[in-house]
């Protein structure tokens, strides 16, 4: 499919650009200032960062000039930038949303403050683009409602995982393929180094000298593998990871298989055979499942890292074998085959989710977005009154570990959504393997993120 052809039908006329402005000129938002300055018939109008320097450095860096810059206050100031042909710098989310654009991408990853944007975005009917996987878990489809409400769109964004893992399922939906399977990769490839005799993720070496037959060969069975992989002393799953498969189900309805997902790890070549229903050989209790992998491989192979794939019925078993034998990696007995897509290029993809947003009305996530699963935090040791659950790398929150669970509506003893817990402190014992719930923590009840959780379970949820 031809997508260039598709935009181009919709625009208004051989003149007509998309009008945007991002919140967050972090890494994410400084490749998409770059990126869009290139995309035709799109322009950045205004950066938004509390750190003017920082949004200042990212439109250099994406090519501006200083004289096409200017610090704005108002409004009023901006339409003036606009109108010299500037772009306009300012520190409030808040008045970025009401500027004269057409789309907000918000890439700030604070979860309070990217659902302050979103809303004021959606009420001042803009298009919505989140990047903050970190909000769009925990209200993703009240986002999506309000949105259609006011007759714009809110769309998770391509270069990030979800949305182009979306993209793909929808694809498989719309061939007739039944997909299996749907996850990505770790961030993190595993990589043998057999000459080294180690095996290197997160950019750690470890002692593997004995790591061969592990690897496996053309006649290994890869179930029979797992367990010997899985003492590399590596985390398999990362707190986003999870997030960004909670977000997928959401849209989709494709279930996680496990709380803590399966993610073995894998070559490649192996999913068709790993993400099959367990009566048939594999590790999944049935069809339509979402799921991760940490890529196994030697240096001189492809990398997936950050990578989406799916595994899909094929339509019999002789297009399986046909298919295989053109090198898609299948089952043995091709009746499953692995399609996939192994990269993500983070801000440099994002213009094509405001583009659809903009020219077509169309979101590049699911077509029916609901409450179906909550990142939630579950103890892993005991937490005592006065505990405050701070944030670190890779997401991690204080003495917790996440799991994905069948939403529930927000309760005292109820489980409490993973990024809602952000930075709160423990209210009462909570025991080593408990789940955290609603009166665990004192609950910020300004918070516009609590606010519009408790309209989405009121709209969505019964009691």
């Amino acid at each position: 499919m031809n997508i260039a052809q598709i935009f181009e039908r919709q625009r208004d006329g051989a003149a007509r650009s998309i009008s945007a402005g991002i919140v967050g000129a972090g890494e994410f938002g400084a490749c998409f200032v770059s990126q869009s300055r290139l995309t035709p018939h799109f322009e950045t109008r205004a950066i938004c960062d509390r750190d003017l320097g920082r949004a200042r450095q990212a439109a250099l860096a994406g090519g501006a000039s200083e004289a096409e810059l200017a610090i704005c206050g108002s409004v009023a100031e901006a339409e003036a930038a606009f109108s010299r042909g500037q772009i306009a710098l300012v520190d409030d989310a808040m008045l970025l949303a009401a500027l004269p654009i057409e789309v907000v991408i918000e890439a700030t990853g604070d979860p309070e403050g990217a659902a302050v944007t979103a809303l004021a975005a959606i009420e001042n009917r803009r298009h919505l683009v989140m990047v903050t996987k970190e909000t769009e878990v925990v209200i993703g489809p009240m986002l999506a409602h309000l949105a259609a409400r006011n007759g714009v769109v809110h769309t998770p964004v391509d270069g990030d995982q979800p949305s182009l893992l979306i993209g793909l399922i929808g694809w498989a939906r719309m061939l007739g393929l039944p997909v299996i399977a749907a996850g990505k990769s770790s961030e993190s490839d595993f990589v043998w180094d057999a000459e080294d005799g180690t095996v290197t993720a997160w950019e750690t070496p470890v002692p593997a000298a004995d790591f061969a037959a592990r690897f496996g060969g053309k006649a290994s069975e890869p179930m029979a593998l797992l367990a010997a992989r899985a003492t590399l002393p590596f985390p398999r799953t990362t707190v986003p990871d999870l997030c960004e498969m909670g977000i997928v189900a959401n849209h989709t309805g494709l279930m996680p298989d496990r709380p803590e997902l399966h993610a073995p790890i894998a070559r490649t070549i192996e999913l068709a055979t790993l993400f099959r229903p367990a009566s048939e050989g594999g590790l999944l209790a049935g069809p339509g499942r979402v799921d991760m992998f940490n890529c196994l491989r030697r240096a001189d192979e492809l990398s997936f890292a950050g990578g989406v794939f799916i595994v899909v019925e094929a339509p019999d078993l002789a297009t399986g074998r046909l298919l295989a034998g053109k090198g898609i990696p299948a089952s043995p007995d091709g009746r499953y085959v692995m399609l996939h897509n192994p990269v993500h290029l983070l801000g440099a993809e994002a213009p094509m989710s405001a583009l659809s947003a903009a020219l077509l009305g169309a979101t590049t996530g699911g077509s029916e977005v609901r409450p179906r699963i909550d990142l939630v935090a579950r103890a892993h040791r005991d937490l005592e009154p006065g505990d405050r659950l701070s944030m670190g790398a890779r997401h991690v929150l204080d003495g917790l570990d996440p799991l994905l669970q069948p939403a529930q509506r927000l309760g005292p003893e109820n489980p409490l959504p993973y990024y809602l817990a952000t930075n709160l402190t423990v209210m009462r014992p909570v025991k080593r393997g408990a789940i955290l719930t609603g009166a665990d923590v004192a609950l910020p009840e300004g918070s516009t993120l609590l606010r519009l959780r408790r309209e989405q379970d009121a709209l969505f949820m019964t009691a």
